[in-house]
């Protein structure tokens, strides 16, 4: 029988938004290879995606080649490294550890905890980066603007079922990893994120083989979560509440007849919601409002770079201190940091919601880097410049009706 051109799909890529952010990604993963303690760094990834539809506008990942031949080094697209590939996440969590323990009902918004450092009978004493050795009163608001870690250890320590005093011993309760990993993964981190795309994975769990391991998970410092889980994690917080299941596909279309125009529709992907969370409305304000603060706020850990956006926003940065197990064996066990990003935009009412994570960024912990940060404003102003010359020009966000 005769052949006939197959159907058409039309994907949620913004092809313009997806080749500024490429460029932007790329433009940064170079400037930081190329400075000092950088020898683990090899790749970084950016996600965005409409927290209400699921719809994946953006999805970047870049890697650094080197040619066996020459040695000379080149820049690879992974992609799909954005679902496939698991870190950790640092800070950008502590939105969950919140919300999960409101849901525990261990704090309730408002709670006022010291900031102090942690010290278990057998360890190192654990700290807040801006406060080593001090005490600082602090509510649930300002521990997400400043990004406190103390507020987040005692958070764990409450749902382990016990009250801070110093050098005490930890009998945490037995199932208190559980049911924190069941907190998170109402967001989306720790599970797969259910994406229309093959070999998508759901991250790495650690062992538990010291109970203060609780407190690196309150902070990010434990479990690992793909890039995707966390954009789907902070979309989930956008939208009131509401894990959606992130996608590519947004139609089928019958082929076109004249190669210009599309064809006629055949399937229009609907959006699909797979859990709500366990708070409530007046919770998932509260945290917004801290997320908010970290953008604008006196002490906000990303005011640097969002306190002045013509656009309104929230988010969370992360900084994980992590050990190497990446593709140079010979440098298994090296301590790096991995620099992460999460947010969305408008503050108000959300378009978007997005996720930057750069693995093993920097050797040096005491040369704090932003790049985090970088990207994340950069690849949002194109957004919305995008946005207004379609507007000026009467064109719809969408092309999909479009020659």
């Amino acid at each position: 029988y005769e052949g006939e051109p197959g159907k058409d799909l039309v994907t949620t890529i913004d092809m313009e938004l997806q080749q500024k952010a490429d460029q932007i990604v790329e433009k940064y993963l170079l400037q930081m290879k190329a400075g000092g303690s950088s020898s683990l760094l090899d790749r970084a990834f950016y996600v965005m995606m409409n927290p209400n539809t699921g719809e994946i506008l953006s999805m970047v990942g870049k890697k650094i080649e080197y040619d066996e031949d020459t040695g000379e080094r080149y820049i690879v697209d992974y992609s799909y490294g954005t679902f496939t590939t698991a870190y950790e996440a640092g800070s950008t969590v502590k939105a969950a550890t919140v919300l999960s323990a409101y849901n525990e009902g261990v704090i309730k918004p408002g709670t006022v905890l010291v900031d102090q450092p942690i010290k278990l009978a057998g360890t190192e004493a654990k700290s807040s980066i801006f406060n080593r050795g001090g005490a600082i009163a602090m509510n649930d608001l300002r521990a997400l603007e400043q990004s406190s870690n103390s507020y987040m250890f005692q958070i764990a320590l409450k749902m382990a079922g016990v009250n801070y005093y110093y050098n005490m011993p930890l009998r945490p309760k037995a199932d208190t990893l559980q049911r924190m990993r069941n907190g998170y993964a109402q967001f989306g981190l720790g599970v797969k994120t259910g994406i229309d795309l093959p070999g998508e994975m759901g991250g790495f769990q650690g062992v538990m083989d010291t109970p203060g391991k609780l407190l690196d998970l309150a902070i990010g410092q434990f479990d690992t979560y793909t890039p995707l889980q966390l954009a789907q994690y902070i979309s989930t917080i956008a939208n009131g509440g509401y894990r959606i299941q992130p996608r590519m596909l947004k139609e089928i279309r019958k082929p076109s007849s004249d190669g210009e125009t599309l064809g006629t529709l055949v399937e229009e992907v609907k959006p699909k919601i797979l859990n709500r969370i366990s708070n409530t409305d007046e919770e998932i304000k509260h945290v917004q409002e801290g997320l908010r603060r970290v953008y604008i706020g006196s002490y906000g850990s990303a005011r640097s770079k969002f306190y002045d956006t013509p656009y309104t926003a929230a988010g969370k940065t992360g900084t994980a201190e992590v050990v190497y197990f990446g593709p140079q064996k010979e440098k298994y066990g090296t301590n790096t940091l991995n620099l992460v990003h999460v947010g969305y935009a408008p503050y108000e009412n959300p378009e978007v919601a997005y996720a930057v994570v750069i693995p093993w960024a920097t050797t040096n912990f005491n040369t704090y880097t932003s790049y985090n940060n970088y990207i994340a404003r950069e690849i949002l102003d194109a957004y919305f410049e995008l946005k207004e010359n379609r507007a000026k020009n009467g064109l719809l966000t969408s092309t999909a009706e479009q020659p």
